[in-house]
């Protein structure tokens, strides 16, 4: 039997205590918007996929402070965004219990649960030894991480060897600009990179790197477990993964615009009557990148625009039905979303400069160039995404004169240099992050904030989010410099946090404005 709603919450008030005591999370205010972007492929059916938009914010440095956020909502459906920052193992991850929650020991546990977000932050967010595992849950995003050297045999073991892994009734999963790698097979103690069974449907992988792994990831765990499907994976680099880039039991996949190098076995393998659209992708010193193989169950595929470049076919046999060389179709497939597909010649460039985490979320165009993240319409209370022409609004520009801070200052510069009027002065932090503050004495009223980078830096900077210092809550978040509008507030102090940059960025001036 449940437990009534008030001991529920009194539950979840102390699990978060418990983390908050332990330094692993702080608390935000709620947000109007969840992960950077929207996702495009069969993430966006059944629904769609949006996390923990609209939910509160926690910022989470431990495996455990990730449990507590979990367990501190008042149901199992509440939405909430989960930052994640530092290196999440098998010291900091414990079990947390409560009424929304269903956790464990050593891995991330996101079982019968829905409307989460987990995103990395500030200077990254690596999952080291410890998988992320989905059951019976619906409506998850998992954006900008590192998951790595997962392992099923050996010490310490978690998530059945994989880096992600979802099963039994999983629906809705978007997973964006993540690194998953390995070092080694079966025989090193790895499984699967990427993995779905046991009826998981609409699901989409994206902007992803996939590397040093006997096995990419399946769809189906057997040939009778044909139930899962509606996926697609676009703009994701395969690299050095012996076989399953994917394997395909039933169920409909959708691949286009991903970079396969050194695909050492065999690839796309379509079996037990699944349908794969393979599009525009760019293979690459690979091995049998297409087929049906290990199995006489045979699948099918339809294919356009690939480019094959130094791939190798093996010779059909009873349980080996290669694509190629020719890699003519099979089947049709119809795909029920839209989308834009890149040439396949410009795979390997925009696939370099957007796939994985700690890319500034960049995205492709859909012309072979980048962009930042194109955000969702927003509602009436929602921030106004993106930085647009760095041109001044109307005003007085209320930084001069007022008082400046931050973090990660860099020898020679000066946090006076943001607002002193002069382009030929700069604020750097020491590294690629940091943040830099403009305060007042008395409460300011701002809508808008002009990020004018120095001279010989345009472009420095990556991914951003700018802050109500006062309230801890986010106004916008974007990608690059310019000009950034959100909704009029009133604060003593607005911070400008660089989550991700090419380089040491270098800030000439940081411009407010009433609007």
């Amino acid at each position: 039997m449940r437990q009534p709603v008030t001991r529920r919450l009194q539950a979840a008030a102390a699990a978060l205590a418990l983390a908050a005591a332990a330094g692993g999370i702080v608390l935000t205010a709620p947000e109007a918007s969840a992960a950077a972007g929207s996702a495009t492929g069969y993430a966006t059916q059944n629904g769609g996929t949006t996390g923990g938009a609209g939910g509160q914010t926690v910022r989470a440095t431990t495996g455990t402070a990730i449990h507590a956020a979990l367990c501190g909502r008042a149901a199992a459906g509440t939405p909430i965004v989960i930052e994640v920052e530092g290196t999440i193992n098998h010291g900091n991850t414990s079990k947390v219990s409560g009424g929304s929650c269903n956790t464990a020991d050593g891995v991330i546990e996101l079982k019968q649960i829905s409307n989460v977000t987990i995103v990395g932050v500030g200077g990254g967010a690596v999952f080291d030894q410890i998988g992320i595992h989905i059951r019976e849950s619906s409506n998850v995003i998992i954006q900008n991480v590192t998951v790595r050297n997962v392992k099923k045999s050996g010490s310490p073991t978690s998530n059945g060897g994989d880096a992600i892994g979802m099963e039994s009734g999983v629906r809705n999963v978007w997973v964006d600009h993540t690194t998953l790698e390995a070092s080694g097979g079966e025989s090193e103690g790895y499984d699967g990179l990427f993995d779905m069974k046991a009826d998981t449907r609409y699901v989409t992988l994206s902007y992803s790197i996939l590397r040093n792994s006997g096995r990419g990831g399946l769809v189906g765990s057997s040939e009778s477990d044909v139930s899962n499907g509606f996926v697609t994976y676009h703009h994701n680099l395969y690299e050095n993964i012996d076989s399953r880039a994917p394997l395909l039991r039933g169920g409909i996949g959708h691949m286009f615009n991903n970079h396969y190098v050194r695909i050492n076995s065999s690839g796309i393998n379509s079996r037990a009557g699944a349908r794969a659209k393979v599009e525009n992708n760019y293979f690459e010193d690979s091995k049998d990148v297409l087929g049906t193989f290990y199995t006489d169950a045979a699948g099918y595929w339809q294919t356009a625009g690939n480019t094959l470049d130094n791939v190798t076919w093996s010779s059909p046999g009873e349980d080996n039905n290669p694509a190629g060389p020719d890699m003519k179709s099979t089947t049709t497939v119809s795909i029920p979303y839209a989308y834009t597909a890149d040439a396949a010649g410009c795979v390997p460039d925009v696939v370099s400069r957007t796939a994985g985490a700690g890319k500034g979320l960049k995205v492709s165009d859909g012309n072979c160039a980048t962009q930042p993240p194109t955000e969702p319409t927003p509602g009436p209370t929602d921030p106004t995404p993106g930085p647009t022409d760095p041109t001044p609004p109307g005003g007085t520009n209320l930084s001069v004169g007022a008082g400046s801070d931050g973090s990660s200052k860099a020898s020679g510069t000066s946090f006076g240099h943001l607002r002193d009027g002069d382009l030929n002065t700069y604020w750097s932090p020491a590294g690629s992050t940091g943040h830099a503050s403009i305060k007042w004495d008395s409460a300011t009223a701002v809508s808008s904030v002009v990020i004018r980078e120095a001279a010989g830096s345009a472009g420095s900077i990556g991914a951003w989010r700018l802050l109500d210092a006062d309230a801890g809550t986010v106004l916008a978040s974007g990608d690059g410099a310019g000009t950034i509008s959100f909704p009029r507030t009133t604060l003593r102090k607005i911070t400008f946090e660089i989550v991700s940059s090419n380089g040491t960025p270098k800030i000439a001036e940081y411009e407010t404005y009433a609007g």
